[in-house]
């Protein structure tokens, strides 16, 4: 584990599949249930469920995870190929760990593992709790590759573990609140995409089933790709739809779109569904959009740290107020506490899930009887646009970030006006809570951050059109790009 390049991202292990062996797998889920028993949330002997997302690597990496659950002495549980809310909503209720095998939205060439405690998501301390243990392996099990011997650790799939996921919507909403309305099921390499239709028909909504793809695409809910651009234009003015829904890699981001084939920005996204939900608390990153606090919607408004871990424990210190909720610029939204509407309860689920923000927008745009972009409409005009770069060197990340990282605001500006020259408005503020976010003094925001989970330069721009955000969001892409030739 100390010698891999396989390290902690913002959620999970994430890394190079030529890097993820099965011994590192093993000696990971080994050092993680260690540190759960350490810890005293798991006994002798008791369950420990796993499972994965539809890229090639899953099921050998899901095998090794399977060894080390039964060499441990536990009981491994085989959930298949489910979203990660699903699983852990399983885990949840069960009172048992479990462990997510998925890269997410990064590509195929890339894996890795989420890890649950009966509770929940690990948090950013349970991950140095877990590197901290010292594991033995058994040699005698891999070969000359670190590579299993066996492959047939894993038992038949319980398959009802999906089918209580699917339940808790059809239960939640209302009996055919979706009729009437067309959908477009964008089913691509999305681990959702059979469960996707049966909820959405299930709610009484028209269906219709897009894009199923036998090769895994690394669907980035936060820096769409082009052809996902182009795809639901096509599709939206082919079949009329209301909207389009999808998700990424492993289901716990969406994408949604409005009637007229435009992708929703999750933060903004995230601002409805709060509302719809009639939330006390919002937790949310600090690159998410403003227009949450000028919504004046909310008693409390939290910013953190990008990552669900940040959110979470940022929830988890809230205690005077009833509905605390949670949502990323990706589009995950978090419930902290339970939810109630309608005499209907919907239980707690403290980790991204992508099936509940279509479900809400939705059911708010029909109970407002209007669309989804009218529905935008009622929020305060700022909009975000976020793009990234990949294959950027981590090292260089921390460098360009660290020279504007200095307490002297008056040094910062400097060299932010020194980077952009005459092209933005005057620094007004700094905000380091995680990477850079620079306000300028016209409203205009400009954020940068390296990738937690991959070698990328993520930018995230905020402006009062969209195109100005755009435009911002290109210009920054544009320095950074020249920064990385010419130093």
């Amino acid at each position: 584990m100390d010698k891999s390049k396989v390290k902690f991202g913002t959620s999970g292990i994430r890394g190079l599949v030529s890097d993820i062996t099965d011994k590192l797998c093993y000696a990971y889920t080994l050092s993680f249930l260690a540190y759960l028993h350490e810890k005293k949330s798991i006994k002798a002997g008791s369950a420990v469920a796993v499972a994965g997302d539809l890229r090639d690597s899953t099921p050998q990496i899901m095998n090794a995870v399977a060894a080390a659950v039964t060499d441990a002495g536990y009981k491994i549980i085989n959930a298949g190929l489910i979203p990660t809310p699903a699983l852990t909503l399983y885990g949840i209720a069960e009172k048992i760990p479990t462990l997510m095998v998925t890269g997410s939205h990064i590509p195929d060439d890339r894996n890795g593992i989420k890890f649950n405690k009966p509770t929940g998501e690990v948090l950013k301390e349970d991950e140095q709790g877990i590197l901290a243990q010292n594991p033995a392996l058994t040699d005698s099990l891999f070969d000359g590759n670190e590579a299993l011997l066996r492959s047939d650790y894993l038992p038949e799939i319980t398959a009802d573990i999906e089918n209580q996921y699917i339940q808790r919507y059809l239960d939640f909403f209302p009996a055919n609140v979706l009729t009437g309305l067309k959908i477009g099921i964008y089913q691509h390499s999305s681990v959702a995409r059979e469960l996707l239709p049966q909820i959405f028909k299930g709610l009484g909504a028209n269906i219709t089933n897009l894009g199923w793809s036998e090769q895994f695409i690394s669907v980035d809910t936060e820096a769409i790709r082009p052809e996902d651009v182009v795809l639901v234009e096509q599709w939206s003015k082919e079949y009329s739809f209301d909207c389009i829904v999808s998700t990424d890699g492993d289901a716990d981001r969406p994408l949604v779109s409005d009637e007229n084939g435009e992708w929703l920005r999750g933060d903004v996204a995230g601002i409805l569904v709060a509302q719809f939900l009639q939330a006390d608390t919002v937790v949310t990153p600090v690159s998410s959009n403003s227009a949450l606090e000028k919504s004046n919607s909310f008693a409390k408004v939290l910013r953190t740290r990008i990552g669900s871990p940040y959110v979470i424990t940022a929830m988890q210190s809230i205690t005077e107020l009833k509905t605390v909720v949670g949502y990323e610029a990706n589009g995950g939204f978090l419930l902290n506490t339970a939810v109630s509407l309608n005499g209907k309860t919907l239980s707690a689920l403290p980790t991204r899930d992508a099936i509940l923000i279509p479900l809400c927008l939705l059911s708010f745009a029909k109970q407002k009887a209007c669309t989804i972009s009218e529905l935008l409409k009622t929020l305060p005009s700022r909009y975000t646009y976020s793009d990234r770069i990949k294959n950027f060197p981590t090292e260089l990340s921390a460098a360009i970030l660290a020279t504007l990282q200095t307490e002297n605001l008056q040094q910062n500006a400097a060299e932010i006006k020194r980077l952009f020259a005459a092209e933005i408005a005057a620094v007004c503020h700094i905000d380091n809570t995680d990477g850079v976010r620079i306000i300028l003094d016209n409203d205009e925001v400009v954020h940068l951050r390296g990738s937690g989970n991959a070698p990328e330069l993520r930018c995230y721009t905020e402006a009062a059109s969209y195109q100005r955000a755009k435009e911002l969001n290109q210009l920054c892409i544009k320095h950074m790009l020249n920064w990385n030739i010419s130093e």
